[in-house]
């Protein structure tokens, strides 16, 4: 009975070691599987997912933004190739026209018609100096066969403006066709649609724009330049028409924010007229010695400084030479 009772125990014994062992090796395969030794190999993997997507991405981008510049430098050049040739065909209308017309000066005349003379005590007025001045002439004949449109040639002292003018029922065509009606973006120098030449509104407006080669109006800004303004010579303006030739004296020139008040053409009062003519009197850069007043006509100059500014030259009629 001792033996079998020490057996037994002994079987207990092993019973109960064999069954903390397996609780031992349960605990180490549980261990075995929170073993997050092989952790960073997954996070090494998905790092570098990540990384190979990001790259993909930048490529991406660098591929969108080459294409995009591709395009504007390829727009870019379009441009500058198109702008070179309206240039150049610009340029030969020029000088077509420089070779077929013939713009004269004519001496000042007992028969020409001053207008709005200043008070005769006004002696020091820069009017008296002007009318004494010669007007220019020309032939319209070739400028007529040309282009019908033709309504007059305009020369402004100090600067390269010396054009036929041009007029049609819109003030959109010659912002983007030559004078022989060709499509160029250079446009031509033109006279609002408004006006009539013949019989002069309160405000005659003429247009063109202002090229980087100093064509068209491109010399406008010439006048606010020293040299421009120190020569007093410069300060008058010549329009010759098939119907008459005419001298008109500069009392404003300056810069503006784009707007339409200063090219409004009729004014319904006197006393809208005068003040439209104290405003631009008022904005100009420079002080002319020029009195303005209802009974004048207003010439005034417009060409893009820039896309938000206007260059404006205003001048005033001071004498006719009918033909």
């Amino acid at each position: 009975m001792k033996r079998n009772s020490r057996y037994k125990r002994t079987s207990e014994v092993t019973e109960d070691t064999t069954s903390k062992i397996q609780k031992i090796e349960m605990h180490e395969k549980t261990i075995d599987l929170a073993d997050t030794s092989q952790m960073p190999i997954i996070i090494r993997e998905g790092t570098k997912k990540e990384k190979i997507k990001k790259r993909t991405r930048k490529q991406y981008l660098w591929v969108i933004i080459l294409l995009i510049s591709l395009i504007i430098l390829g727009y870019a050049g379009f441009k500058i190739i198109n702008w070179d040739q309206d240039n150049k065909k610009t340029s030969k209308q020029i000088e077509e026209i420089d070779q077929t017309v013939k713009v004269e000066e004519v001496p000042a005349s007992n028969e020409d018609t001053l207008v709005n003379e200043p008070k005769k005590d006004d002696k020091n007025n820069d009017y008296w100096n002007y009318i004494k001045l010669p007007l220019i002439n020309v032939n319209f004949n070739d400028l007529m066969n040309k282009n019908p449109d033709t309504v007059g040639f305009l020369k402004v002292n100090g600067t390269n403006i010396n054009y036929p003018v041009v007029q049609t029922n819109d003030n959109k065509f010659y912002l983007n066709h030559s004078f022989d009606k060709s499509y160029n973006e250079a446009g031509w120098v033109f006279m609002d649609y408004r006006n009539d030449v013949n019989q002069l509104s309160d405000n005659t407006i003429i247009y063109a724009h202002g090229r980087w080669d100093t064509t068209m109006f491109g010399s406008l800004k010439n006048v606010f330049k020293n040299n421009w303004y120190q020569n007093t010579d410069n300060y008058v303006v010549h329009l010759s028409t098939p119907a008459y030739n005419s001298l008109w004296q500069v009392f404003s020139i300056y810069t503006i924010p784009t707007e339409t008040y200063y090219i409004t053409s009729n004014f319904g009062t006197d006393e809208s007229y005068q003040k439209f003519l104290t405003t631009i009197q008022s904005r100009s850069v420079y002080k002319f010695n020029a009195s303005v007043n209802t009974n004048d006509k207003i010439l005034t100059l417009s060409t893009c400084l820039n896309n938000k500014e206007k260059v404006v030259l205003h001048a005033k009629l001071i004498k006719l030479q009918y033909k």
